[in-house]
């Protein structure tokens, strides 16, 4: 049984930095892709970022150039670096873990950018 157990977030306010991190227990073998997806309120659940194991990377347009997102394959970790956060960033993000065609999810940390 694969876990993802999130910690960051909070509240900053505009032009701030946070970091977030993810930690994956459990049987993960093989390539697998970490990302994360965020949620804000009465919207869908957007991809953010994601990096695959050998280290490719993508980003949503709107966060280009202000979140980096990185990952440990030896401890199974994923964290993202978000830096001059703007407060359309806020919402609820969410870790989440692609291997052996499942997809598992963390339990989410809220991000408050305040104006």
């Amino acid at each position: 049984q694969v876990q993802l157990v999130e910690s960051g977030g909070g509240l900053v306010q505009a032009g701030g930095s946070l970091r977030l991190s993810c930690a994956a227990s459990g049987s993960i073998l093989g390539i697998n892709l970490m990302a994360y997806y965020r949620q804000a309120p009465g919207k869908q659940r957007d991809l953010v970022a994601l990096i695959i194991t050998g280290g490719n990377t993508n980003y949503a347009d709107a966060v280009k150039g202000r979140f980096t997102i990185s990952r440990d394959n030896a401890k199974n970790t994923v964290s993202l670096q978000m830096d001059s956060l703007k407060p359309e960033d806020t919402a609820v993000y969410y870790c989440n873990l692609k291997v052996m065609g499942r997809n598992y999810w963390g339990q989410g940390t809220q991000v408050t950018v305040s104006s």
